[in-house]
């Protein structure tokens, strides 16, 4: 385990039963997923990587981690934890807010906000990504890389004006380990709030919002959607105003409005 990274704070701070450290692996989620095999069903597991060398996000999409990046997943059973089946899919906005949560207060006056499904902003540059993967078995891999110690001076040509990084906004270097531990601890409370009152977590994903009123175009299966985003609801559906009127959008991939 690397010096900056604690394991058993950690663990506390997340209630996690195992922490793993790596060097480098190709993904941090499709080691978890190897890994599962290895563990009880309500036994949970942290995997962090120092380099990933094909991160991924949603579909085919890659997710650059830059040198000083912070990536990891964690492998969990919701339903050990209460949450009801019909509100998993919140979990990825449950985590976008813990995430908010602890990276807000590190750069400011710089805000960061949500792009729904599972994205977090600071203004219209990615700051991190969040990739969540459904075992057979009903657990989840919640996979979360956030732009921290690496630069945008360091990023690919065609990202460069597409990210931010920590280390960027607030012109400092930031302890990863501290911040991990931070945001599990916040992402403990989120998914119990999940559990108990989900409605919160799709009002205060609302709130944070960076959509609203921004023309947003959704593939949601075979089917394409296009209009102006209202909001994000108590249950954590995508609110759109279309030509056909107000739709509720549960799950989808966001397209670029210029080219759907």
């Amino acid at each position: 385990m690397a010096a900056e990274f604690d394991p058993e704070l950690l663990r506390a701070a997340g209630q996690v039963d195992h922490v793993e450290y790596h060097p480098t692996l190709t993904s941090t989620n499709d080691y978890a997923r190897d890994a599962s095999a290895r563990y009880g069903r309500h036994e949970s597991l942290l995997v962090i990587a120092a380099e990933q060398t094909a991160g991924r996000g949603r579909g085919s999409n890659r997710w650059w981690t830059g040198s000083g990046s912070l990536s990891f997943s964690l492998l969990f059973d919701p339903v050990a934890l209460g949450i009801a089946r019909q509100n998993c899919a919140m979990v990825s906005l449950a985590a976008a807010l813990a995430i908010v949560e602890a990276v807000n207060p590190r750069f400011a006056p710089f805000s960061a906000g949500i792009h729904w499904p599972n994205d977090v902003y600071v203004g219209l540059r990615k700051l991190a990504g969040i990739l969540i993967e459904v075992l057979p078995d009903g657990r989840h891999i919640l996979g979360i890389g956030i732009n921290v110690n690496n630069s945008v001076d360091d990023a690919p040509q065609e990202l460069a004006e597409l990210v931010a990084t920590m280390l960027d906004l607030a012109r400092r270097p930031f302890d990863r380990g501290e911040l991990l531990a931070d945001l599990l601890s916040h992402l403990r409370t989120r998914l119990a709030q999940l559990a108990a009152t989900p409605e919160l977590i799709g009002r205060e994903a609302n709130a944070i919002c960076l959509q609203h009123g921004r023309p947003i175009c959704v593939q949601s299966g075979s089917r394409e959607f296009r209009g102006r985003c209202y909001g994000i609801g108590a249950d954590g559906a995508l609110v759109l105003d279309t030509a056909e009127g107000r739709r509720n959008i549960y799950a989808g991939f966001l397209k670029p409005v210029d080219d759907a």
